[in-house]
């Protein structure tokens, strides 16, 4: 690749690359990527542009020892950006993030992150997580003189570019927490075991903060969280969430549900009285925590019982009754990865072909990350 300056190659959004030849792998190509929100609205494919950058270590795979591997861990508001991933003209978290970098690192070809969920518009984030791939000699400048860790001295000078022209001086909506290096194997994406969402609800029954207005659904009616605990409880393990999820062409809806709960916060801690749910999965697809929420408020107002969400899951296709909640009240919370040494085989596990059991066909694996819920 590195020898086809300006290549374009088009694909669908969903195409996992191998474990060999991937973009993202190698530091002497930068990869741009032009996606939108939705299928609906971006077609049926991305377009990647590979562009050569001569003078860049061109490795083979991750595990060059030119190259370091950098974990970033972050947090953002997503109320002011159109989503995670770059758009032309639009002000995504990507974006942002990768502009500042390139600025930070002197790197005329910029850089790309990897992430572990592509959330989309309105949807926040307190437990994000990405890397990139840079060339070693440029890790191990970052520090000058000062002689700290390179992973403080990024973060730190992440942190004045980010929050250049805010007001309050200083202030941004997107937060870089920590950088440091990681091994070769690890991967943002499909290293991830599982990722954790939180939404919330201030019903009747809560006290409305408007100081939390951006990342709280304000409900006009009391909820009944027990129903809407037991309905979720009924959608917990490994199915085929089609029904949740919009459609895109190529890829699988098979996903492993590992926790989804409803809980009205006790008195005497913070939030006291908003309706959360704590959903969590090795990976979602496109608008299936959202839809999944819609679900449960259908139940919790009283108008489905809580069988409803499982049946609607059982019909296998999208059901025009499933309200997709809105995107403020949702915060991607956690995501949480394998001990070193388990990383190159989960990413293998979450690159493979995914079928559930018995069902005779199979769907390539969208990876984990997918745009989000």
């Amino acid at each position: 690749m590195a020898g086809h300056p300006g290549l374009e190659i088009s694909a669908p959004e969903d195409a996992s690359f191998g474990t060999t030849g991937r973009p993202d792998l190698h530091p002497g190509v930068s990869v741009q990527v032009a996606e939108g929100p939705c299928p609906g609205e971006r077609g049926d494919g991305a377009t990647l542009t590979l562009v050569d950058a001569p003078g860049l270590p061109d490795p083979a795979d991750s595990s060059d020892p030119r190259v370091v591997r950098v974990r970033l861990d972050l947090a953002y508001d997503g109320t002011d950006f159109a989503g995670w991933a770059k758009q032309p003209g639009l002000r995504t978290v990507q974006g942002v993030l990768e502009e500042a970098l390139a600025t930070v690192l002197r790197l005329p070809a910029g850089v790309r992150l990897t992430v572990a969920g592509r959330t989309d518009a309105g949807v926040h984030a307190r437990g994000q997580t990405a890397h990139l791939d840079l060339p070693r000699e440029v890790w191990a400048a970052l520090p000058g003189r000062t002689g700290r860790d390179p992973g403080e001295s990024l973060v730190t000078r992440l942190a004045g570019i980010l929050g250049r022209g805010s007001t309050p001086r200083g202030s941004s909506d997107v937060v870089v927490r920590r950088a440091a290096e990681a091994p070769p194997d690890f991967d943002a994406r499909f290293a991830a075991l599982w990722r954790r969402y939180a939404y919330r609800i201030a019903d009747e029954r809560a006290a409305r903060d408007p100081l939390r207005a951006r990342d709280v659904l304000w409900h006009s009616r009391e909820l009944d969280v027990e129903a809407m605990d037991l309905a979720a409880g009924r959608l917990l393990g490994e199915h085929d969430f089609a029904a949740y999820c919009k459609p895109r062409e190529g890829a699988t809806t098979i996903r492993r549900l590992l926790e989804m709960e409803w809980r009205r916060l006790p008195p005497g801690r913070p939030d006291a009285g908003l309706v959360v749910a704590t959903v969590r999965a090795d990976a979602f697809c496109h608008s299936m925590v959202r839809a999944l929420v819609g679900a449960s408020l259908a139940v919790g107002e009283g108008r489905r019982p809580p069988s409803w969400p499982g049946v609607v899951l059982a019909g296998g296709t999208r059901d025009p009754a499933v309200a997709v909640a809105p995107a403020h009240g949702l915060t991607l919370e956690e995501v949480s990865y394998p001990a070193d040494g388990e990383l190159a085989a989960r990413a293998r596990e979450a690159r493979a072909l995914r079928t559930l059991p018995g069902s005779g066909g199979w769907a390539q694996a969208e990876g984990p990350g997918a745009p989000a819920p």
